[in-house]
């Protein structure tokens, strides 16, 4: 049982601490999903061949309100090949392979989530936060750190209140600790979530951040913890809303073709996918459980002007500031 004491004691390595962490919100979110459907988390503990860790998967599928979900975490560790190492070394120039072979070793712990909701009126939802660190494999001393993280929301159809509820929480969980963080992460997810060949964003985002070392780390990690505990007010109360509303055939389909928009930019564009298929021994059910269990793709589709769904994609082709 993981206690809020490890999470808090300064004593503790960072690594430590956000492992205690992720374990404690991963219960905590799992047990607010599941109190909104009648169908159980599957729990999926796995280990990473060679001692190297291993994780917790938590899915939900094919329930009353939600089509499919996971609620993941990560504990691993390893070594990085020298082609990774170069790859990072862009953002964290102190990054440096051992003398012999070139490569780092590494330790990573997170927890990453998606869930997809059966009712189009209720929207998807993303979060993910992360701590990665490298290490000289002769000296064991650590060269470098950073955490990353970000949540956001990705509807079929807008509406108004659930957007700026969702953006208001992330913001007072940011604005404890730095009011310049928020408009910078929030700007920041705009630009990353977007569908390069679709000229749209997957949705009508919330906040995003990496490589962030600019803080203390135990300052940082009260900052994640802050995030984590913005979400279940940020996301529970919109599908307890919208989970029992009345909807067309065509509307599903509408869900459908937002869901396909989804896929192409988590295959496509998405670091984290990309990241996660790349390390060796890594889990491809874990890295793919963001996919939905249902999307499709209708050639050449426009919504019509003026419409409900063409309201939400004018959103998406030029993002708003809504708090």
């Amino acid at each position: 049982m993981v206690s809020p004491d490890q999470i808090h004691d300064p004593s503790l390595p960072v690594r430590e601490r956000m492992e205690a962490l992720v374990r404690l919100k991963q219960k905590e979110i799992t047990d607010a999903i599941a109190s909104l459907d009648t169908a159980a988390f599957r729990t999926d503990t796995w280990t990473r061949g060679d001692n190297g860790g291993g994780g917790q998967s938590m899915v939900i599928q094919n329930g009353t309100t939600f089509e499919k979900g996971g609620v993941n975490i990560s504990i691993v560790h390893g070594k990085l090949p020298p082609q990774a190492v170069t790859r990072m070394r862009a953002d964290h120039s102190n990054l440096r392979g051992s003398a012999k072979d070139g490569s780092v070793d590494f330790f990573a712990c997170g927890l990453s989530m998606v869930i997809h909701p059966i009712n189009p009126h209720a929207p998807t939802t993303h979060a993910n936060y992360r701590y990665f660190e490298t290490s000289d494999p002769e000296t064991k001393e650590t060269q470098t750190w950073w955490f990353g993280g970000g949540a956001d929301l990705t509807p079929s159809y807008l509406y108004e209140e659930d957007a700026k509820l969702f953006h208001q929480k992330h913001k007072d969980a940011l604005d404890m600790y730095d009011t310049e963080l928020y408009p910078k992460y929030k700007k920041w997810c705009d630009e990353y979530f977007f569908i390069k060949h679709r000229g749209e964003t997957r949705g009508i985002g919330g906040i995003f951040f990496d490589d962030f070392d600019s803080k203390p780390a135990d300052e940082i990690l009260k900052i994640i913890e802050s995030c984590f505990d913005a979400f279940i007010p940020a996301y529970i109360p919109i599908v307890a809303k919208r989970k029992d509303t009345p909807y067309t055939k065509e509307q599903k389909e509408w869900q459908q073709i937002r869901r396909g928009r989804y896929v192409e930019f988590n295959l496509v564009l998405d670091r984290g996918t990309q990241f996660g298929l790349q390390t060796p021994g890594s889990r491809v059910e874990s890295i793919l459980m963001s996919l939905p269990a249902t999307a499709s793709w209708a050639y050449d589709h426009h919504p019509e002007p003026g419409s409900e769904e063409d309201r939400l994609l004018q959103i998406l082709k030029k993002p708003i500031d809504w708090v």
